[in-house]
């Protein structure tokens, strides 16, 4: 994140006031929304999706429809007020519920979301004597690039090493940085932190690797407490959900050091839908999150619904009086198996909980009434015991998901699909096989 311009500065300046004095501000401020909405609806009328506004008040803000995640996903262009080549940079989401969407971003943009995200980070990386190993992509998307923004701004050492990136890394090329660099922080999708530590693990460097590490930041895809407290043990480190949102909406919530997430207030305005309407986004409240970026300047964004379904919750040990918010998908996410509709969240809660799977591949009819589940094994791990464990998956899918798989077996690999990140996997597509013809276990 470069600062080139004095304005840039004022700006950098104004938002981190912004940002950090919403972090203990129990009380919803209605003066400094109101400001900043104001602005973000002047700039939403320069849109033609947003052409007719009118004049801004709090009451023609909620009297407002929603905008819906599909409504934005099918007229991308007609939310941007500059065109798609007019941002600082330009980006598009990763396409894995669909079309990828174009997302330009100013510098504005870039600044605001790093700011945010770093001052949330701040007890965390600052002041540790930390040094950053980024194992996401830079390519499109902007994860890494906010990553080294995060760095920059709060002074940590870091190097960008992205291992799906032909010719230039691989893990060859990371173990050997390690030993030079020796990162204590892993900014890393949790797919490709399992194929890592698969991969260190059959070569009998994970135990030399992991000395200095001391935090696993999870970004990028779906990561369970079981997957986080599994990966935790194998580095001898604490590993945390790091942050929610998207491409489109920016950052929405980052992780506090007890490992919860909570709502970026000072960024963001936030409410929550459900049967009865929109309301407050107030601890005990649980819905779909609708989000009004209040910093966006490429795509200023009015009540986005994001589609995710969620609860909030308060008194953080942390001390941020900022909502908890624990995100459990979308209400139309998972796949059918046998009868079930099954999401992410709640199929790795079951396989992460023992420990030593690396990964996991579901093989389905066409009819989805036969299932199996295909469990990559830890390298380490006693194959003796793996029969006790299919049963106990087999009880947890059963108690939990109210189905039990046709078959349960271990293998030694699987696809690499499984395990490259969210950058170049969706769920669906790469955890799920298709099978034309059932074989009996």
């Amino acid at each position: 994140m470069k600062i080139n311009s004095r304005s840039d500065l004022e700006f950098l300046e104004r938002i981190q006031r912004e940002v950090t004095a919403h972090q203990r501000d129990e009380e919803y401020d209605e003066t400094y929304y109101a400001s900043k909405l104001t602005d973000v609806w002047q700039r939403a009328e320069q849109t033609s999706a947003y052409g007719s506004l009118g004049a801004f008040s709090m009451r023609a803000f909620h009297d407002l429809p929603v905008t819906s995640k599909d409504q934005l996903k099918a007229r991308p262009l007609d939310y941007l007020r500059i065109p798609a080549g007019g941002g600082l940079k330009y980006y598009q989401t990763t396409g894995t519920t669909g079309t990828p969407t174009p997302t330009p971003r100013t510098s504005q943009d870039m600044i605001a979301n790093t700011v945010s995200v770093a001052e949330a980070w701040r007890p965390l990386l600052a002041d540790g004597g930390h040094r950053a190993l980024i194992l996401l992509p830079s390519d499109i998307v902007p994860v890494a690039d906010l990553m080294v923004g995060v760095c920059e701004f709060l002074g940590v050492p870091h190097v960008k090493a992205y291992p799906y990136t032909t010719g230039i890394s691989d893990w060859d090329r990371i173990a050997g940085l390690w030993e030079v660099f020796r990162p204590t922080v892993l900014f890393v999708a949790p797919g490709v932190l399992l194929q890592f530590s698969q991969i260190m693990k059959k070569r009998g460097l994970l135990e030399q690797l992991r000395e200095p590490v001391e935090l696993l930041m999870l970004l990028g895809e779906v990561s369970t407490p079981e997957l986080r407290e599994m990966a935790g043990h194998w580095w001898n480190a604490r590993a945390f959900d790091a942050s929610y949102g998207s491409t489109e909406s920016g950052t929405l919530a980052a992780c506090c050091a007890q490992d919860r997430l909570h709502l970026l207030r000072g960024a963001n305005h936030f409410e929550i839908a459900d049967d009865s309407g929109v309301g407050p986004a107030e601890a005990g409240r649980t819905g779909r999150l609708v989000v009004t970026p209040l910093n966006n300047d490429a795509r200023p964004l009015l009540r986005l619904d994001m589609g995710d379904e969620v609860s909030l919750s308060g008194d953080c040990p942390c001390g941020a009086d900022a909502p908890v918010v624990t995100v459990h998908g979308r209400g139309s996410d998972g796949t059918a198996i046998k009868g079930s509709r099954v999401r992410t969240r709640d199929l790795e809660g079951v396989v992460y909980s023992n420990r030593d799977v690396m990964g996991y591949l579901i093989e389905i009819d066409e009819a989805g009434a036969w299932a199996r589940l295909l469990l990559e094994r830890d390298p380490s791990a006693d194959r003796n015991a793996e029969s006790g464990k299919a049963g106990l998956i087999q009880e947890r899918t059963h108690e939990r998901l109210g189905f039990r798989w046709d078959e349960v077996r271990f293998v030694n690999r699987l696809p690499v699909t499984t395990k490259s990140g969210g950058s170049q996997k969706s769920w669906k597509r790469s955890n799920f096989r298709v099978v034309d013809e059932v074989v009996p276990a």
